[in-house]
């Protein structure tokens, strides 16, 4: 492959950056306020610091459950875009509806009843400080608080998934940074009881989560129904649920596989932290700083990803395969070549950052080893980002849950169990093991899309849709 061919002309970047912009912005001052707010916990002590990111692995996963339901439907969500079908989109708009109240109702019974024993199974001893039984009490009050979020944020990622397939993603942009400064002041204000308000530690984190999270559904709910000439396919949108049965069968063949990958991946995701917490809650602490810092440095990839999706589903939809391709091969080189430099700069600021937390030097030196793993695994990361987002963006469902939680069940989760069960190996070379495994992952992406087999419209044409 000739280098000219991963280089885009100026006016392709122009277009390219003007759907992951507003994404990167969103996502990034979302990340951004997510550190501020880790930090802010970070400042009561390691307990308070490791119950909230042990509740939040709970969170997480039915954060991904939402993501792959609504994934599976933008899919065609897309595609319709690319042909300009608003019955089309107004359909996947109420198959999306339909899929959070189902995840909702899953997730709200299942943290309601299980929270306990759930977050007691990352509770170890293993080293020399913490407090488990402690962890365990924060953890339990951030989780029954954060309960009350979940339905505000799954309603506003409908509205707003289905803005962004549109080419529509300044207003959801503009909504989610309402909502991430409504959470960062609110956060000040309730864990260490500002202005008279009472100091509610880690309650008051998820209290403020919970508010923003009401803000931002009301101004995206709102923008999206007042502007009908803008939003055409959201006019009627409640009139009923009724989704026509072709599409409905079309969309769970396509979207199960979507939603059982995310599902999966976030709980594999949560049993390998699992295992990363048998070396005990000074593990626990330094992998949650590390994750949140490097979700913030991941941005860019995480979003050129989600622009993948939009832009080739839109060719794909408007049946250019080749200039699809072509873009394809462009935009991921770009979200490699720009994490290699972003790698640099985590890396250079990797003993600083630890830094900031009030905290043991257990944790802050593991740390800032885990920082400087996750600096150089940045590029990897990005190419097999990419890799799962084209695949979807043809509809390769199937192959994209294979590529991505297959991989973690059936090389991960292993190679993690047994070194934290049946070795004495330390956490940092057991860190750098599990990451560097992302090279299998690369090398597996790079087959399937040099294959070329997710080159393919799936949606029907206006006229037959119905």
């Amino acid at each position: 492959m000739k280098l000219r061919s991963l280089i885009g002309t100026k006016s392709f970047y122009r277009a390219v950056l003007a759907i992951a912009v507003p994404v990167m912005i969103q996502n990034g001052i979302t990340q951004f306020v997510g550190v501020l707010d880790n930090l802010m916990v970070g400042r009561l002590g390691t307990e308070q610091m490791s119950g909230v990111a042990i509740a939040n692995q709970l969170i997480f996963i039915f954060n991904l459950c939402i993501f792959g339901g609504l994934s599976g439907a933008g899919i065609f969500g897309a595609q319709f875009a690319g042909k300009r079908d608003v019955d089309g989109i107004r359909n996947v708009f109420r198959f999306k509806l339909i899929v959070c109240i189902i995840v909702c109702t899953v997730c709200l019974f299942a943290l309601g009843f299980w929270s306990e024993p759930l977050i007691s199974l990352f509770l170890h001893e293993g080293s020399a400080e913490g407090d488990l039984a402690l962890t365990l009490a924060y953890g339990l009050d951030y989780t029954r608080v954060m309960l009350w979020g979940l339905v505000p944020y799954a309603l506003s990622q409908a509205y707003a998934s289905t803005l962004r397939e549109t080419g529509e993603t300044v207003r959801p942009m503009v909504a989610s940074i309402a909502a991430v400064v409504t959470n960062l002041v609110l956060n000040y204000l309730l864990i260490f009881g500002k202005f008279g308000l009472p100091a509610l530690g880690a309650s008051g984190a998820a209290i403020a989560t919970v508010i923003s999270r009401f803000v931002e559904l009301a101004l995206i709910v709102f923008w999206s129904h007042a502007h009908p000439e803008r939003t055409p396919f959201f006019l009627g949108a409640y009139r009923s649920l009724r989704v026509p049965r072709a599409l409905t069968v079309h969309i769970v063949q396509k979207g199960m596989p979507l939603l059982l990958n995310e599902a999966l991946w976030s709980m594999g995701m949560s049993l390998l932290n699992q295992c990363y917490s048998m070396r005990g809650l000074a593990a626990i602490a330094a992998v949650n700083i590390c994750s949140t810092v490097s979700q913030l440095f991941n941005v860019v990839f995480m979003s050129l990803g989600s622009s993948i999706g939009i832009v080739v589903g839109n060719l794909l939809g408007a049946g250019k395969a080749e200039e699809a391709r072509d873009t394809d091969r462009k935009m991921i080189a770009f979200s490699v070549m720009t994490c290699f430099m972003l790698g640099g700069l985590l890396a250079a600021a990797s003993g600083l950052i630890p830094e900031l937390y009030n905290t043991t030097a257990e944790v802050k030196a593991l740390a800032a080893s885990f920082l400087v793993i996750s600096a150089c695994s940045m590029p990897f990361h990005a190419f097999s980002h990419a890799c799962y987002f084209t695949l979807r963006s043809g509809g390769q469902t199937k192959i994209t849950m294979l590529f991505d939680s297959g991989y973690v069940w059936c090389i991960c989760i292993p190679v993690a169990f047994v070194l934290s069960r049946f070795t004495s190996i330390h956490i940092v070379p057991m860190f750098f093991i599990c990451t560097a495994l992302e090279i299998v992952k690369c090398i597996a992406g790079y087959l399937f899309v040099k294959s070329g087999k997710w080159i393919r419209t799936i949606v029907p044409s206006p006229a037959s849709d119905g």
